[in-house]
């Protein structure tokens, strides 16, 4: 058996670690030791060893847990050795706003995850950086925003699509069957990203719709596991790996669907209107190019990265949410009667509006307070400094990643009165009033802010309050309140672990 067969048939088998001691010996010819620089204060942490760095010291497939324990030995800004890589790490609701906002220039880069730059070469609206993020920021803010991003258009959107979730949930609901709600809440949110993008949303039983979903979970998946951590610190050893070629596998199938809906979009095209921010593009693409202008940003491939980085990111984290807003509620039957109760004496058995968030605090309250538990994304996108910085007395060299860890800011203990508990006075006053505390950031802050946080706010309310309006969860018969568990599932971002609910009409 070659050495390439071996690593294959190893790291299906094999620890993490066993794949460090393979970048060891693939490192020790080519890499350096750690240079220390003694005539500056950089961050402290721990003592890294060379080439290995802190990878022995940190649990990758746990890595948020892992850098909220060194934080409460070496404070809220510290350093962590990932092989030769050198990260900067932010902890706590003041340093992550100070350097967010404050210093929002020398900490607003992107630094780049390599595996995922194979495909986006930097393009999109995520992981880009200069003048190409810059112009993709504005347009697609701009075109969302056409499109009803914030508007009552886009309300109707969310509206129309509640009532497809609700029959789909009536379903699970006349037979009397326990649901996971993954899929369904899936196929919900994409939707409402298919319909600003696209121009049109999918029916939850159209096959192409369900396998893009489902590819969008894997890409999620397969982007947290060690493969990606191995492919980042040496591909050469990384890409023979099973998860690294799934990944690629996957996102090449996410690329060709969207390659061949771009292809009808562009054949249908109607300049005078536009369908969705796909169409948008295309005619801005076609007007500078008929001016003339061929070195602009606007291109095939920032017309890709951009689609399918909005997809991605307006799916996932929304979905997740819901997830938890409905096995929390399961979970908290009597949170979930005092907001059936709201709902009911304030909205009746009318249709909920955006405008009736301001006359239910403690339904709000409760949204809130589900973001703030669950955590959804505990640590942010890898940020990158995009020039030397001194930060709290630190200095802090031009390149540098950082990773900011906003799960720390959300359960920070010094800004919450119970950070881990599921407690909605957090955001009510003496009053029963909705208050909103500086220290909810689930939606991260300065120019690398969610671009979609408007969209996200929307769609989870109005997607919560209908299905509290005609349903009633609880846990699968046989499964107490006591059992149901809030252990998330860690991957890119914090889910509900596998479970099922049942869903009782009350309407």
């Amino acid at each position: 058996m070659g050495l390439v067969d071996a690593l294959v048939l190893a790291s299906s088998s094999v620890s993490f670690l066993g794949a460090v001691a393979v970048l060891l010996v693939t490192y020790i010819m080519s890499s350096t030791f750690f240079s220390l620089k003694k005539d500056r204060k950089e961050p402290p942490g721990p003592r890294p060893l060379p080439l290995l760095g802190n990878l022995p010291q940190l649990d990758l497939g746990r890595m948020y847990f892992s850098l909220v324990e060194l934080s409460k030995k070496y404070g809220s800004v510290f350093t962590v050795y990932l092989g030769p890589k050198k990260v900067v790490v932010l902890a706590g609701y003041k340093t992550v706003k100070e350097a967010f906002v404050n210093h929002a220039e020398e900490f607003g880069e992107r630094q780049k995850i390599r595996l995922l730059h194979e495909f986006n070469k930097g393009n999109g609206v995520v992981w880009a950086n200069g003048d190409s993020w810059k112009e993709m920021r504005r347009f697609v803010i701009r075109s969302l925003k056409d499109f009803g991003m914030g508007k009552s258009l886009c309300e109707d959107k969310i509206i129309e699509e509640s009532h497809h979730l609700v029959g789909e949930i009536e379903k699970f609901k006349v037979s009397g069957e326990a649901f996971d709600t993954t899929q369904t809440l899936s196929f919900a949110v994409a939707n409402i990203i298919c319909s600003m993008v696209y121009g049109s949303r999918f029916e939850y039983d159209d096959p192409e719709f369900a396998s893009l979903v489902d590819r969008m979970m894997i890409y999620h998946n397969l982007l947290a596991t060690s493969s990606a951590q191995v492919y980042s610190l040496c591909p050469s050893i990384g890409k023979w790996f099973p998860n690294t070629k799934e990944f690629f596998k996957v996102f090449s199938a996410i690329m060709t669907f969207n390659s061949e809906l771009f292809c009808h979009l562009k054949e249908t095209l109607n300049p005078q209107k536009c369908r969705g921010f796909v169409d948008a593009f295309l005619v801005q693409k076609q007007h500078l190019e008929e001016s003339g202008i061929t070195n602009s940003h606007f291109h095939s491939e920032n017309l890709m990265m951009t689609v399918i980085q909005l997809f991605a990111g307006g799916t996932d984290s929304t979905s997740s949410t819901l997830r938890w807003s409905l096995l929390l509620m399961a979970k908290y039957p009597k949170i979930q009667d005092q907001v059936r109760e709201e709902l009911l004496r304030v909205i009746g058995g009318h249709e909920v509006q955006l405008e009736d968030r301001k006359k239910l605090p403690f339904t709000n309250a409760v949204l809130h307070e589900i973001q703030r538990l669950a955590n959804v994304v505990p640590l942010a996108l890898p940020h990158k400094t995009s020039r030397d910085v001194t930060f709290q007395g630190y200095f802090i060299e031009k390149g540098t990643t950082v990773f900011p860890l906003l799960g720390s800011v959300l359960h920070d203990e010094s800004e919450w009165e119970n950070p881990h508990s599921f407690y909605p006075a957090h955001f009510l006053d003496r009053d029963g009033n909705f208050v909103k505390p500086d220290a909810f950031m689930p939606f991260s802050a300065g120019r690398r802010v969610c671009i979609g946080e408007n969209l996200a706010k929307m769609e989870l309310f109005i997607f919560f309050t209908t299905l509290l309006q005609r349903f009633r969860f609880t846990p699968p018969p046989g499964v107490s309140e006591e059992e149901l568990d809030l252990t998330p599932h860690v991957g890119l971002s914090f889910d509900p672990s596998a479970h099922k609910l049942c869903a009782v009409s009350v309407l």
